[in-house]
């Protein structure tokens, strides 16, 4: 049953990702290009998802409800650390040059556009590497 819900879920963003046209890295520059023609729409998306994050979130928490028979994550603050801003600006390098997160790139896979395919293969292999030059098996 854990099973299914995580593809069903994994799903559903991939569902979310293409309705909202957010696979398109054009639209993703777009939004990134704040001194051209920015485009709001992504801000839109992230707002969406996350006001329905967190009142699914509150719900779950109020009614103490567990999918998992597992707790909840713990959402106390904790400091910034240096590891996390050097991954942030990485990621925030890649995302930016490239129009593509991990999400956009694994739903546009089954497109076979030349940019997902060569851009998802050496996405695996960043993260293989980071595991491995961090430690990161925690």
């Amino acid at each position: 049953m854990r099973m299914f819900l995580i593809l069903a879920a994994g799903a559903l963003f991939g569902v979310g990702l293409i309705v909202s046209g957010m696979t398109d890295p054009a639209r993703v520059i777009g939004f990134l290009d704040f001194a051209g023609d920015w485009n709001p729409a992504l801000a839109f998306v992230m707002a969406g998802a996350v006001v329905i994050f967190g009142l699914g979130q509150a719900i779950l928490r109020k009614n103490e409800v567990r999918l998992f028979t597992t707790a909840l994550p713990d959402t106390s603050p904790r400091p910034v650390s240096k590891r996390m801003l050097l991954g942030s600006a990485i990621f925030g390098i890649g995302w930016g040059l490239s129009g593509i997160c991990p999400g956009p790139a694994l739903a546009n896979l089954p497109l076979m556009h030349r940019e997902v395919l060569v851009f998802t293969p050496l996405m695996l292999a960043g993260m293989a590497a980071a595991q491995r030059l961090f430690d990161l098996d925690r």
